[in-house]
Order: structure tokens, then C-alpha cells, then sequence
């Protein structure tokens, strides 16, 4: 079985490593989606493959290290483009969940994401 748990943030970034100078070389910002997957299979004693609550304080935790910064400051994110947001996000959680499947980070206003298959 897998669980789905998702949060959303909103911060700036820039991507300064472009050589053509794109638009996202400027400082500028998204709304972001993380959305994490947890495969297991559910424990006799309590029906859970994890708790939902125990998934939800660690996106918190993610929250309050990402919402309204400059993902470009966060240690580990100065380059924070969707791949490394996803790398960055299933390093903190896979300690903690070892059914890490997958780690989801999108831009859903412009219809990209990035989906880190562990």
C-alpha cells in the first residue's frame, strides 16, 4: 500500500547558472506543492502503513524551513531547482519514514513537477 501526504509553500528562488540569462535567473517566486509518498503495509495493530499525524509534523518541520524564504539560503538548497528541492526533502524525511517511496515537488500555476523516485 502507499499513503499520500502533501503541503504546500510558497517561497522565491533564482537560478543564476543558466548561461542564456533566462527569465529565472531574476530573483522571482512560486507556490510550490511537496507531496510524499509512503509505502508499507499497515500494521496489525494499528491499520496504519504510518500515522498520517507523524507525516504531517515532519512536512510542518519542512514548512517552516521553506515557506516565505529564499529557497537560494535554505543549507543544502542553493541551488533550488525542483530536482534538488526533491533530493533535499527525501534526505530529510527517509530517516524518518524508511517506506519513503516518492517525493513530489511542483509548480502547479505554470504545470511542472519533479517526482524523485527513491
Amino acid at each position: 500500500m502507499r499513503i499520500v501526504k502533501s503541503m504546500s509553500f510558497d517561497a522565491a528562488h533564482y537560478l543564476d547558472h543558466d548561461p542564456d540569462a533566462r527569465p529565472y535567473a531574476r530573483l522571482h517566486g512560486h507556490s510550490f506543492t511537496l507531496e510524499v509518498v509512503i509505502e508499507g503495509e499497515p500494521q496489525a495493530e494499528t491499520g496504519w502503513v504510518v500515522d498520517f499525524g507523524d507525516v504531517g509534523e515532519a512536512l510542518q518541520e519542512l514548512h517552516d524551513a521553506l515557506d516565505h524564504r529564499l529557497l537560494n539560503e535554505v543549507e543544502g538548497l542553493e541551488r533550488p531547482t525542483l530536482e534538488n528541492i526533491c533530493k533535499w526533502a527525501a534526505a530529510k524525511l527517509k530517516p524518518r519514514f524508511p517506506g519513503l517511496a516518492e517525493v513530489r515537488v511542483s509548480r502547479p500555476s505554470i504545470g511542472e513537477t519533479c517526482i524523485h523516485v527513491l
